[in-house]
């Protein structure tokens, strides 16, 4: 398999007011896109932008969602790679194409979203039976990142934050925390999903305590349940009627 058949130039355009998160991590990423906008000025001053983010926390709950807000919020394009697709199908050449993905989407002026970052960025003092392999490919990773240029940007998702070493973390300068969502944040939610039906459809039981992710499948399931149904009702008169 070529490397960039693992690479996705995802071109979904999500505004960040779409984004369903916490007010602290909503300020945090606008300060991040204001100084991505304003680098030129910055820099006369000495000043570097942050480039580093590393997103955490419950799947399913925004964070390639958020990714790709930021890449719209800043007129970027975005390089998404799932790092567990890139190991399994590349053992023994992780390092090597990790740096052919951080070239290319250097080259390329992309944000860069590196998922699930705990395969390739796990503890050096961890109990993995390839530590010594595990080992270089953080020390490679941490080059990469230490030598990104400022007008790059790079984010990471991992739902096992505790499991990331500790020098890769305290390359990050923004570390965003994703939380389940309560019951009034779904609520919001689920009234923007159902917005987009009839209203005869909207009237459904509600889940709750699970994630965005979660509840827009179920919402997706019960729709496609509920038209076909109408549609085959609407079929079976249609027959009657000519019989």
């Amino acid at each position: 398999m070529n490397l960039y058949e693992l690479v996705v130039n995802d071109t979904e355009k999500i505004a960040l007011d779409d984004l369903l998160f916490s007010e602290e991590n909503k300020s945090a990423l606008l300060q991040t896109i204001k100084e991505h906008k304003y680098i030129e000025e910055l820099k006369k001053y000495n000043l570097k932008v942050d480039n580093k983010i590393l997103l955490h926390g419950h799947s399913g709950c925004g964070k390639t969602t958020t990714a790709k807000a930021i890449a719209t919020a800043l007129n970027k394009s975005i390089v998404i790679i799932n790092l567990s697709t890139l190991i399994n199908a590349k053992i023994g050449e992780t390092s090597k194409n990790v740096k052919a993905i951080f070239d290319k989407a250097i080259r390329e002026k992309a944000v860069l979203f590196l998922d699930e970052f705990d395969q390739i960025g796990k503890s050096r003092e961890s109990d993995d039976k390839d530590v010594a392999e595990m080992r270089r490919l953080v020390n490679t990773i941490i080059q990469l990142i230490d030598y990104l240029p400022t007008d790059s940007l790079l984010i990471c998702a991992t739902n096992f934050y505790n499991s990331i070493d500790t020098a890769l973390l305290r390359r990050f300068q923004i570390k965003l925390k994703f939380e389940m969502p309560n019951k009034k944040e779904l609520d919001i939610y689920y009234d923007k999903l159902l917005a987009d039906f009839p209203v005869h459809f909207q009237d459904i039981p509600r889940k709750y305590d699970i994630s965005y992710a979660e509840a827009k499948d179920y919402i997706q399931t019960i729709m496609k349940r509920q038209i076909i149904a109408e549609l085959e009702l609407k079929e079976q008169k249609l027959s009657e009627t000519i019989a």
